[in-house]
């Protein structure tokens, strides 16, 4: 039976420690119960906090702990669940925690993260080089914070030697199961999200995920053009056309928006459209083909395939899954 420990703290999502509780000590037993087998537990779960008493939680819950972090053995794979308080503080108070975290690492211990519990990882400097993920609305601190993680916020789970990060909210379930396979095997993995009804197959939060996170800078030029590019996304626009209203050349306009937003102003205005068409496809019944037009582009096909790329679905999957 491997034994997999989650890390307590102050402030700590209460569903995501119980959520991930229940799924692993249910691997094994939940499916075995349905098909009247005998149930075979495949994991020990622990909650370790730092004194070994109870897990605060942000919802004032609070979750007794099987341990402390000092004494009890931890097993091959600690789980850091999602901060709910506020980031900055949270991390101000988790000096002892983030010690703990080096250490297990440097013992070779597998170590996954899910929703904004990557800030404690990446805190700890065991995001440094690696690929990582955290919720799609906080990615512009992260990143912010941490510039020698490779963020990918539009991937919903991501795996990088033995750290793993899940992205935003219930993105644990993900991250569950995918673990889940690694250490039990994919059968009862699979077995598994089919007994607790989970979509095993999502790979991007791109869906949730709102462009207003790429205005957190501060450079007020390009956020004044961003301002223009709102009431205009819907015309045909070039580069020379943005540069003349930033008042900069074209090269200087693709620096400065590139080191602003993270994207060039094409791939920006093509955003802009994307978000717009997504709200219409959610609030109205105008058809996919409306909805392009009124977006600023001609070719229904050629839109799709953006929408698509930028979102992970098509128009009307989108509309399916989000439309009220």
């Amino acid at each position: 039976m491997q034994r997999v420990s989650i890390v307590g703290f102050p402030g700590a999502l209460a569903s995501t420690i119980t959520g991930m509780i229940d799924l692993f000590q249910l691997a094994g037993v939940t499916w075995a119960r349905i098909q009247g087998e005998r149930p075979e537990r495949r994991f020990e779960v622990r909650l370790l906090t730092g004194d070994g008493g109870p897990c605060q939680c942000l919802n004032g819950i609070a979750l007794l702990a099987h341990g402390s972090l000092a004494d009890a053995d931890p097993g091959d794979l600690i789980l850091v669940p999602t901060i709910g308080g506020p980031i900055e503080e949270t991390l101000e108070q988790a000096g002892p925690l983030l010690d703990w975290l080096r250490q297990q690492a440097d013992q070779g211990k597998s170590i996954a993260s899910n929703c904004t519990g990557a800030f404690l990882l990446a805190e700890a400097g065991l995001l440094d080089g690696r690929k990582a993920t955290t919720h799609w609305g906080f990615s512009p601190l992260f990143r912010q914070r941490y510039p020698n993680v490779d963020c990918v916020p539009e991937q919903l789970v991501t795996v990088d030697g033995p750290i793993a990060c899940a992205g935003g909210g219930t993105a644990w379930w993900d991250l569950g199961i995918l673990l889940i396979e690694r250490y039990a095997g994919a059968q009862v993995a699979r077995e598994l999200a089919k007994a607790f009804v989970v979509d095993a197959g999502r790979r991007s939060q791109a869906p949730y995920a709102a462009l207003q996170t790429r205005r957190y800078h501060q450079d007020d030029t390009i956020l004044a053009l961003q301002d223009w590019l709102d009431g205009r996304f819907t015309h045909p626009l070039s580069m020379e056309d943005m540069a003349h209203q930033s008042g900069l050349s074209t090269r200087s306009l693709l620096r400065r928006f590139k080191a602003a937003t993270g994207e060039t102003p094409h791939r920006y205005l093509q955003l802009l459209r994307v978000e717009s068409a997504r709200h219409l496809l959610e609030t109205t019944a105008r058809s996919v083909e409306q909805i392009t037009q009124a977006v600023g582009y001609e070719d229904v096909s050629s839109f799709s395939r953006l929408f698509k790329d930028s979102t992970g679905l098509s128009p009307n999957a989108y509309r399916s899954r989000l439309g009220r």
